[in-house]
This record gives structure tokens, C-alpha cells and sequence, in this order.
């Protein structure tokens, strides 16, 4: 039984005496034969009869038969002479990129069982959009002529709701000028999701079950990532916006109302100084959430209270790891803040964004009571695998700041 083109290491499981061709990036050789490899695992190929062995570096395929853990009796059938600096050979080998994206595989193939195990529809909306969303601290990319690159599928995702599609979700690529770092990178992936009748609640058990159920398969090492250690096995805290004010800022629920209210920059940076610092030291995972209104976004207000917006984010140590929404349905008040968002933007001096009337349309057409969550799958990932930034787990990152 003949075998065409293996690599190195794939030829592992096959039993022995067959024969093979082997296609490998050459590392080492002498008389007798010479040392094959791929980006996963290298090889011993013993030659049938001495032969000048081919340059260094060189793509080397050779027939032979398999047995393990060699390759012997081998013919030389083709050389490839390497015909410039072996770069990406040395970043996907040497610096363990192929392990990483590996890895990165199968937490992918866990994450969507996940949510296929729970009756959701994997969808694949636009990259270029009409409008990439108003938020004033995102900034897109212009794509001439068509439109923006998109910052969130949240809109056509929630067109999908609108149309019936009861639990959605989607692996999507974002793009966000002026994002770049260790926890960065101006393209990346999103995990989306939205299920009809959620509420904020089951949205936070829902995350919190993704996350450990992947930090339990692939994690449980060192996270360099984060500023302090944080247990992703211990259960998740639950904390809102106004109790994280009083315990950790030393304000309460009425004047944390007020600053959210009249003087967003000191809300903020009580929020970045001294709320998100003491939630970091916990050592566990934490939901903030019931946001004050006027940081709503595309959230619902709380029909209980609409002081508060149904809003959550997960913060694990200092990393914030998703924003998730009991969502807006309501046409008349979405077109209102994404009007106010647009004189907010003006205002900052940054480009203001057309709004997605295809998206109101929707809304008007009547998009179900659900709960969505974003969640930053790269952040995911490098806290899984123990890296530093989340490049070390992106097979081509961007420029970033250092």
C-alpha cells in the first residue's frame, strides 16, 4: 500500500512496513541520510544508498518504507533549495506558534460543540457594513467605496433574531482601528452569541459555564496575561455596578448615579482606578453588571429600576473578557441613542458613522426579548494556553504598541 505526501508528523499512527512518501524541510543530513521536518515534529530518513545529501533548509520529498520510529531504504524525488531566510519556518517551529494553533483548534472544536449541544445555529454575517456601530471609543476601518469594516456583527446578528433564528451564534472577524497591545490586535476574533428568552441571569450562568468548561479541558497553568492569579474553576462573582461603588470606591448607589450622570469622567475613573483594581485582587472571576443608564449601549433599561441598564461584563483579575446585554427591542428609543451617539462622536471630533436603518427596520419588524453576549475569543484562548499577549496565539498579528 503506497501513501503520497505525509509530513513528518503524521506519519505516527500508521502501522510499519509501508510504503510512503514524505514531503519535509531539511535539518540536518550526512551520508547515511537526513533529519525531516514540519512545523509539529521532525524525522530520521535513512537513505537506500549514499547520496549527497541537498542543501540545508531545503524542502526535501522522498519514498521510503515507515518503520517506526524511521524512515528507511528511502529515494531522494525532489529538492527544493531554500531560497531565503526561513522566517516563517522559525516563528511556527521555533518559537512554538504551530503547538499554540494547534491548540487554538481544538478549544475552537469545543467551543462549538458547546453551543451546538445547546440548539444554537452557527451563522456567518458581513465583514464590510453599512454602518460599523456608533460607540464613541470604537473607531472602524474605512473600506472606500462599500462601507466599514465591522467593529461587532451585533447588528445583522440581530437582524437574524428579528427573521426567527431563536439561538445564534458566530466566530466572527472584528476590526477596530487604534487597538493594539499585549491584550489587542486591530483585527480579531469575536465570539458572538444571543439566545431568544434569555434574561441577564441565564446569560451569566451561560458564560460562566463556557469559560470553565474550556479553561477545564485546556487551561489550568500559569495566566501571564493577568496583573494577579485568578481561579477560572472557582465560581464566578456576581457583583452590580452600584455594590462595586460602595465596597470598593467608597460611594454610594445615589452619588454613583449623579457621576454617571453629570461628570462621566470622574464615574470612569473611579471605575478604572479603584472598582476594576479591587475586583482584579479577588482571585476569582466577577459579572459587574446593572450598568448605570447612561453607559446602556445597546442594552435594555431594567424594567425594575430605569436608573440601571441590563448590561454585564466579565472581568477576570484585571483582563474584561465579554460585554454582554439583555438586549434593546424597542425601534424608536434604539434610533434615539444611536442618534445621541452620533452627536457624542461629532462632539469628540471623531468621524461620525452612518446608522443602519436596515438594522431599526428589523427592530420595527419586531426582534423577541434575548439576552447576547461579545466575548473577546483571543483573550480566551491566551489565558487557556498560558501566554503572554494574545499575538502568541494569532497565526498573522498586527502592529502593536510595546
Amino acid at each position: 500500500m503506497r501513501l503520497v505526501d505525509h509530513t513528518p508528523s503524521t506519519l505516527a499512527p500508521l502501522g510499519p512496513e509501508r510504503e510512503v512518501s514524505l514531503v519535509g524541510r531539511l535539518l540536518a543530513a550526512d551520508e547515511e541520510g537526513v533529519t525531516l521536518a514540519d512545523a509539529f515534529g521532525s524525522l530520521r530518513v535513512e537513505w537506500r544508498a549514499p547520496t549527497p545529501p541537498p542543501p540545508p533548509l531545503s524542502l526535501v520529498r522522498v519514498t521510503g518504507r515507515w518503520a517506526p520510529p524511521h524512515l528507511v531504504d528511502a529515494a531522494l524525488l525532489a529538492t527544493t533549495p531554500c531560497g531565503g531566510d526561513v522566517r516563517e519556518t522559525t516563528r511556527l517551529l521555533d518559537g512554538g506558534l504551530a503547538s499554540r494553533l494547534a491548540a487554538r483548534q481544538r478549544i475552537l472544536a469545543e467551543l462549538r460543540a458547546f453551543f451546538v449541544d445547546r440548539g444554537y445555529l452557527e451563522v456567518e454575517t458581513r465583514s464590510v457594513v453599512p454602518s460599523p456601530g456608533l460607540d464613541t471609543h470604537l473607531d472602524a476601518f474605512v473600506v472606500e467605496g462599500a462601507g466599514y469594516l465591522v467593529t461587532s456583527p451585533e447588528y445583522d446578528m440581530k437582524r437574524l433574531l428579528a427573521g426567527g433564528l431563536p439561538r445564534i451564534f458566530q466566530l466572527a472577524r472584528c476590526f477596530r482601528q487604534g487597538e493594539a497591545g499585549p491584550r489587542h490586535n486591530p483585527e480579531f476574533t469575536m465570539l458572538e452569541w444571543y439566545r431568544v428568552g434569555a434574561d441577564l441571569a441565564s446569560l451569566m450562568d451561560e458564560t460562566e459555564a463556557l469559560v470553565r468548561h474550556l479553561w477545564a479541558r485546556h487551561g489550568g497553568g500559569a495566566t501571564p496575561l493577568l496583573a494577579h492569579p485568578c481561579d477560572l474553576s472557582a465560581p464566578f462573582l456576581r457583583c452590580t455596578v452600584a455594590e462595586a461603588f460602595a465596597t470598593h470606591a467608597g460611594v454610594d448607589e445615589d452619588r454613583m448615579h449623579h457621576l454617571a450622570r453629570e461628570d462621566e469622567d470622574t464615574f470612569f475613573r473611579l471605575l478604572v482606578e479603584e472598582v476594576e483594581p479591587a475586583l482584579a485582587r479577588l482571585g476569582q472571576p466577577v459579572f459587574l453588571y446593572d450598568y448605570p443608564a447612561p453607559q446602556a449601549s445597546l442594552a435594555r433599561l431594567k424594567p425594575s429600576d430605569p436608573r440601571v441598564a441590563e448590561r454585564v461584563e466579565l472581568y477576570v483579575s484585571d483582563l474584561e473578557l465579554s460585554n454582554g446585554f439583555a438586549e434593546l427591542t424597542d425601534p424608536d428609543e434604539q434610533r434615539d441613542r444611536l442618534e445621541r451617539d452620533q452627536r457624542d462622536r461629532a462632539a469628540a471630533g471623531k468621524p461620525v458613522y452612518p446608522i443602519d436603518d436596515d438594522f431599526l427596520a428589523a427592530l420595527r419588524e419586531g426582534m423577541p426579548p434575548c439576552a447576547g453576549n461579545a466575548l473577546g475569543l483571543d483573550r480566551v484562548i491566551a489565558l487557556c494556553l498560558g501566554a503572554r499577549e494574545v499575538a502568541e496565539v494569532i497565526a498573522f498579528p498586527g502592529p502593536r504598541d510595546r
